[in-house]
């Protein structure tokens, strides 16, 4: 099973579980996340969630050996980044959220980290363009220059400076971000929840034209970047271990 689901009370906990590849997504993953997050979305008893990775790290983003499946209907990418969210849904962060990882955590509510955690968009690295929403959900929550620095590098971004940016809501010890995004989804949850609906829709709707022109360009973007040489190299690359060997082709 590759992802999890508990109930605390009015809160469901969705964890995903594919340690042995850091919770990165295939497209089973991607099929059992969204299943969770449809079965959320359609439960009225259900009035917030926290998505966490476990103990030791959030998500690596895309699996390259088996890649992430096709985006589902309801959820987009990995079944959450193109999700229009009708109520909360916490990200709890320990350890890393690489490319989609970081991508996945941009697309919930709130993010809830430790200070072990670590966010990056690391596809660069291997020709590739993130493109499962963190073209501009970067620049929306980080300083453009931040967004842009961390998007053409590849370089990390510590919890704690996420946090002094406002990426991230609550700071942790580790091992603390699932119990602290817990009680923040339960604080979420007394609250009355059509009033709590209706404010996370109108919050979400300031963007929703922009959603639609930003992702068609980053598909545009997509497929250039993964119909060129540097692509088949960097991926290459990573799996044998080596330096890539660019040609700008």
């Amino acid at each position: 099973m590759t992802v999890r689901v508990e109930r605390a009370g009015s809160v469901q906990v969705i964890t995903m579980d594919r340690a042995e590849r850091r919770n990165a997504f295939d497209g089973a993953m991607t099929e059992a996340l969204d299943a969770a997050l449809n079965a959320f979305e359609d439960d009225e008893t259900a009035l917030a969630a926290v998505l966490t990775g476990g103990p030791d790290f959030f998500s690596a983003g895309t699996d390259i050996r088996a890649w992430a499946g096709e985006p589902t209907e309801r959820g987009g990418p990995y079944g959450i980044a193109g999700r229009a969210l009708r109520k909360p849904v916490i990200a709890a962060v320990e350890g890393a959220a690489a490319g989609g990882g970081f991508e996945i955590a941009l697309a919930t509510t709130m993010i809830v980290a430790s200070r072990t955690a670590h966010f990056s968009f690391p596809e660069v690295g291997l020709g590739l363009i993130a493109e499962c929403g963190g073209l501009f959900r970067a620049p929306r929550a980080l300083p453009l220059n931040i967004a842009r620095e961390l998007l053409l590098t590849g370089e990390r971004l510590p919890a704690q400076r996420a946090y002094d940016l406002g990426v991230v809501n609550r700071l942790t010890e580790p091992g603390d971000a699932l119990p602290e995004a817990l009680a923040l989804a339960q604080r979420i949850a007394e609250q009355a929840p059509l009033a709590v609906r209706e404010t996370l829709r109108a919050a979400e709707a300031a963007h929703p034209a922009d959603d639609e022109t930003d992702w068609a360009r980053t598909t545009l973007a997509k497929q250039r970047a993964r119909a060129s040489a540097d692509a088949i190299e960097g991926v290459a690359a990573f799996l044998d271990k080596r330096p890539p060997r660019w040609t700008g082709a």
